[in-house]
């Protein structure tokens, strides 16, 4: 499917979920990810790039106790067929979503359905723990410098998940949305984002984005039936063969 691809993801994505550090080199920018995932160290490159360069960019992953990793994004269609000739796999490809701020504040929150709480509380760390986000992506939330918060739902008086959200140039991006698995089927994944749209409304952005990984059926599901637009698609090319690094 082709999918016009918002001028700002990219640059919300690493506002709102930053890297440790960023270095350009040559035609790249390489991140420092810190165990942070595949968004906070991956490479990307901005202009098309040849065989050595491509080399100078793995060796300087590789420097940084990263596995290579690229970015392939709208346009990279010719570093795909490269970095594919040189033996990377495909790797979560992934598909963003948006929409006005105001298309989700049209209902008023229930009561203590989802409360707004930085820095995260136990409950929410435990949660994110159980869904494989630990002290690394939690460090990455720690480093957004913009208007930022924790989002705790709650079902039955009980945890029922956690989210981030952030905003960078306006455009609050949600991520890290975990529902605990006794809690789904009960409808707080949406009043998770109608909570991420009311904070966001109350700091000014008048975007609300997400990004996921198109296998994750639950979560399309979830922002399409929220008639959020699909605003950009990438991937990620990872070498195969080659020892995991941290």
């Amino acid at each position: 499917m082709s999918v016009e691809t918002a001028p700002w993801l990219f640059d919300v994505i690493d506002g709102t979920w930053p890297a440790a550090s960023y270095h350009e080199q040559g035609p790249w920018l390489l991140r420092t990810g810190q165990g942070g995932g595949s968004r906070v160290s991956a490479a990307s490159a901005e202009r098309p790039v040849d065989d050595n360069e491509i080399t100078a960019a793995e060796e300087a992953m590789r420097a940084m106790d990263q596995r290579p990793l690229f970015m392939i994004r709208p346009g990279d269609d010719a570093l795909d067929a490269q970095l594919q000739a040189r033996g990377y796999a495909i790797k979560d490809p992934v598909t963003a979503y948006a929409c006005p701020v105001a298309q989700l504040t049209d209902v008023a929150m229930p009561r203590v359905t989802v409360l707004e709480v930085w820095e995260p509380l136990a409950i929410m760390r435990e949660i994110w723990a159980e869904a494989g986000i630990g002290p690394a992506r939690l460090a990455v939330m720690a480093r957004a410098e913009g208007p930022r918060t924790g989002l705790l739902a709650r079902f039955n008086d009980k945890p029922g998940g956690a989210a981030f959200v952030a905003i960078h140039t306006g455009v609050a991006m949600v991520h890290a949305l975990e529902i605990l698995p006794h809690q789904r089927q009960q409808g707080l994944g949406k009043w998770m984002m109608r909570g991420a749209a009311h904070w966001a409304a109350k700091q000014g952005a008048d975007t609300l984005a997400v990004v996921c990984t198109r296998e994750n059926d639950a979560a399309n599901a979830l922002y399409s039936g929220l008639g959020m637009s699909v605003v950009g698609q990438y991937h990620y090319r990872i070498l195969q063969g080659e020892e995991t690094r941290t």
